[in-house]
């Protein structure tokens, strides 16, 4: 393994962490832009771009996109989260050099043609239809909007049918030029590439960038702690219960991790154990925690029957409220650990997985993703650390809750 970093004149970083003792190579292009830096009026737009960045270029069909990669196997996608947008390739070896040229060309040579626009809207509109259709997914996004209110991090990233019908090319534009900037992109791979090669193409095809000012947004905290509810008639009754928590880089984040390790983590947590096996109450039950760089959430989610999800949810917050007490044991610290350094370690083998650690690294922090760094501060938690985090992660002041199904009251 070996690990190369340049930053071009315009601003622009490149990381590689280049395996050599791999076949193929994931190539990524990471904006710090989703959800999150949305005003009411852009809500959606984020998502709505990564859609229509493969519908053509100045030279290419969206078809022909997809059919040249096709041609070399290659694989291309992108996402939208709450404050990142990226596009990436994975291709063999032997194909990196192509495959980084379409990419190249859609991120910086897409036109909009209004035809494609105009059915990417319905596509995405489906895209909206089909999460209103997923009650697991809506409870998130409500028990987000719950915790954080209408903005920032409380936005869900398909934003609102209206918003979608609405949006035009310089509406595109125009968020472009705000956030598409070289000094808010990291270009990020991982697999076998060669070092030089990696930066030859990112400085033929990225070079001509404009260096702009650019200073990235916070993003406004007002934590609502508010108790909604969404009635649907289906079958189970989906619940999101959320916590104020760590920030990315706060001193407890890896002793939260594991604590959420034993709460809700894995098949042998308390919540899986109590609600699922023990009580018989839910196929579905875990907890996770969201780390951004202003605030964090440690959420517990649920898919309950609809007659005993009053019964669901006190027994999740026994659970909770047993681990408020501070009953934990030697043995669950451990396992947590483990888990945690085990996720570490089984990240190091995929490229994909390696090219957006790196490259979140560098666009978040200004630092390179560290291993031996991380599992080191992983080992050096403590019990006692784990006990400490429990008093900065379950403040019931600040507490939010989510309810999707055939019910009329929010929970308390």
């Amino acid at each position: 393994m070996m690990i190369h970093y340049k930053k071009f004149n315009n601003g622009l970083r490149l990381i590689v962490n280049k395996m050599s003792s791999l076949m193929s190579v994931t190539m990524g292009i990471i904006v710090h832009t989703g959800a999150s830096q949305e005003s009411d009026k852009e809500d959606g737009i984020s998502h709505f771009i990564e859609h229509m960045m493969f519908k053509g270029t100045k030279t290419r069909s969206a078809y022909e996109i997809s059919d040249q990669m096709d041609r070399i196997g290659a694989q291309v996608n992108a996402f939208t989260a709450k404050d990142i947008t990226c596009y990436y390739a994975k291709s063999t070896t032997g194909h990196a050099s192509e495959a980084f040229e379409i990419l190249a060309d859609l991120f910086l040579e897409s036109v909009f043609p209004d035809d494609e626009m105009d059915r990417e809207k319905g596509v995405v509109i489906e895209e909206i239809n089909m999460n209103e259709d997923t009650p697991d997914d809506l409870c998130l996004d409500l028990l987000a909007n719950a915790y954080f209110g209408n903005s920032g991090y409380g936005r869900n990233i398909l934003g609102t049918r209206k918003n979608v019908e609405n949006f035009g090319v310089a509406d595109i534009k125009n968020y472009m030029s705000e956030h598409y900037v070289p000094q808010n992109i990291v270009i990020s791979m991982a697999g076998n590439i060669e070092l030089e090669l990696a930066e030859e193409l990112v400085e033929k095809y990225f070079s001509d960038l404009k260096n702009v000012e650019y200073r990235h947004k916070d993003v406004e905290i007002l934590l609502k702690g508010d108790s909604l509810v969404k009635k649907k008639k289906i079958e189970q009754v989906h619940i999101g219960i959320a916590f104020p928590s760590v920030k990315r880089n706060d001193k407890f984040y890896d002793a939260t991790q594991i604590l959420n390790a034993v709460l809700g983590g894995s098949m042998s947590s308390r919540l899986f154990q109590t609600v699922r096996e023990k009580l018989g109450l839910a196929y579905t039950v875990y907890s996770y925690v969201s780390s951004y760089a202003e605030a964090g959430a440690l959420c517990v989610y649920a898919g309950v029957n609809c007659e005993k999800y009053k019964q669901s949810f006190d027994a999740i917050n026994e659970c909770i409220a047993d681990i408020r007490r501070k009953n934990l044991s030697e043995d669950e610290f451990a396992r947590g650990k483990e888990q945690l350094i085990s996720s570490s370690i089984f990240s190091q083998e995929s490229t994909s997985s390696q090219m957006l650690l790196f490259g979140k690294e560098l666009l978040y922090n200004d630092k390179i993703y560290n291993f031996e760094e991380r599992v080191n501060r992983i080992n050096g938690v403590t019990f006692d650390d784990v006990l400490d985090a429990i008093d900065v992660n379950f403040d019931y002041d600040g507490k939010a809750c989510a309810l999707v199904g055939n019910v009329d009251k929010p929970l308390n």
